[in-house]
């Protein structure tokens, strides 16, 4: 085990500390200056713990504090200080100390703290491991390996991208794989959706501005191209950026300048841009929506994400690590996916892809009742979809022995049309009364005349009624409720 390092300039504290924390196995190692501890950071890398007075003649503890949180983050450290010292105490709090100790103090609070400290450390220290060992993207599909290769192609490149593929599909962590493996990789990478900041705001944001460019503005303010400077600028939802911003960003990618919003002085610009879009750019660049010049400007190097639907083998893998994840960062046992639970995974769409994979791991890890997930056990949206496909196939297996006989097609009497020509005139003369919502009135009398009749044909059950209409029993019900009809003999 690495030593705690003990500094105070006062030999009886140093040698108090020594002994009560010997006492518990605690391997320890005193300093009575701030330089003798710069050097050993420097020979010998950080302890397990640091303890250091604030005021020490020759340097001062806070100062210290600083410096060894800039360089190891994740070291815990534990500031000395004077009853009446608050704004010392106050101080080493902001800058990242995790407590203080006032003297004279208590030496089993003391050590109670130390052991407190330690734990800690090594939590952060297991948590910054586990995340520097957490892949970047995940995919064996060989959509995804193909995608993998083209990163691996454009590492050395600093030419534009633009990144295509459904909202929730990763296209951020494919812009972080872009510039972790480029030759930016020690610059900044900084993210912008264009879509989710106002219009008014979003020039400003993106190119800073001047103090008293407009009203607020009373201190000069750095925008995310000056943020990014030697890095990476990922501009997420391009497709929704305004055309007078386009028009900016457009010079900016041709001559490499920007100014600043009041500014008069051009800024240069050293930023690789990766953009990426959910919407289809040819189309909005036929609506006047986009600027074609920017559009290949932009569209140099195009890559698509595909959806988690064009890459179920993956839903498994990503499932695992989802799970995996979510109990380690709510401190419980990971859950399992039963192969009957995987099965209507895979099959399920998953119209929000791998964010809403995400978001259902995380719910199963706090909502499923136990370590093993069963298909029950999954989330209403997957099982209604799961029921609403399995009923047709399962029909003659889950009726009931009184059931009637499915009849072949053949054998089922000629529809009536009169329904048919009776909707037509319904529609017509809702119409040209300029009714509004047509369709939705309409399909709501459809379904609620389909419905009250297979109730009444299976005497209100409503899981019988929804195997004959081939629909899910969560459908159903869900459509009663919405049409507003009350079968209070549900089931009987």
């Amino acid at each position: 085990m690495k030593p705690i390092w003990v500094v105070d300039d006062d030999h009886s504290i140093r040698f108090v500390l020594e002994k009560a924390l010997a006492r518990e196995g605690l391997p320890v190692r005193s300093f009575s200056n701030t330089r003798d501890v710069r050097s050993a950071l420097a020979d010998e890398g950080p302890p397990a713990l640091l303890i250091s007075d604030i005021r020490m003649p020759g340097g001062s503890g806070l100062d210290l504090l600083t410096e060894v949180k800039a360089q190891h983050p994740q070291l815990p450290v534990i500031v000395m200080t004077a009853f009446s010292d608050l704004d010392s105490a106050v101080s080493a709090f902001q800058g990242g100390a995790f407590d203080y100790l006032a003297k004279p103090f208590d030496l089993g609070k003391a050590v109670e703290l130390v052991q407190r400290a330690l734990e800690q450390g090594r939590s952060e220290a297991a948590a910054a491991e586990a995340q520097a060992q957490t892949p970047e993207m995940l995919g064996q599909a060989p959509a995804m390996q193909e995608l993998f290769r083209a990163i691996g192609r454009l590492s050395q490149s600093q030419v534009t991208v633009l990144i295509t593929g459904e909202s929730g599909a990763g296209k951020e962590l494919v812009a972080r794989a872009l510039h972790k493996h480029s030759p930016r990789a020690n610059g900044p990478f900084v993210a912008i959706n264009t879509a989710a900041i106002p219009k008014d705001l979003l020039e400003s944001e993106l190119f800073g501005h001047e103090r008293g460019a407009f009203t607020g503005a009373q201190a000069t303010r750095r925008g995310r191209f000056e943020q990014a400077e030697g890095g990476t600028l990922f501009l997420d939802e391009i497709g929704d950026m305004p055309l007078e911003l386009q028009t900016r960003l457009l010079r900016v990618l041709s001559d490499g300048h920007y100014y600043r919003v009041g500014g008069h002085s051009p800024i240069k610009s050293q930023v690789r841009v990766i953009a990426a879009t959910h919407q289809h750019l040819e189309q909005r660049v036929r609506e006047g929506a986009f600027r074609e010049d920017l559009f290949h400007r932009l569209n140099v190097i195009r890559l698509r994400l595909p959806p988690l639907r064009e890459r179920r083998e993956d839903i498994p893998l990503l499932a695992r690590f989802f799970l995996a994840q979510s109990a380690q960062e709510l401190g419980v046992e990971p859950k399992r996916l039963s192969e009957a639970a995987l099965a209507a995974l895979t099959a399920f769409d998953f119209p929000g892809n791998v964010r809403q994979l995400q978001n259902l791991c995380h719910w199963l890890s706090v909502m499923a009742p136990s370590q093993a997930v069963e298909p029950r056990d999954l989330p209403p949206e997957v099982l209604e979809r799961r029921e609403s496909e399995l009923a047709p196939d399962a029909a003659q297996a889950l009726a009931p022995a009184q059931a009637a006989p499915v009849l072949p097609v053949a054998a089922l009497p000629p529809p009536v049309s009169d329904w048919a020509q009776a909707m037509a005139v319904q529609a017509r003369e809702l119409l040209r009364a300029g009714a509004p919502e047509v369709w939705d009135q309409l399909t709501r009398r459809f379904e609620a005349t389909l419905i009250e009749a297979a109730l009444a044909h299976t005497q209100g059950r409503r899981v019988d009624a929804a195997r004959q209409l081939g629909i899910g029993r969560n459908t159903i019900t869900r459509k009663i409720q919405e049409l507003g009809l009350d079968h209070r003999d549900e089931d009987a």
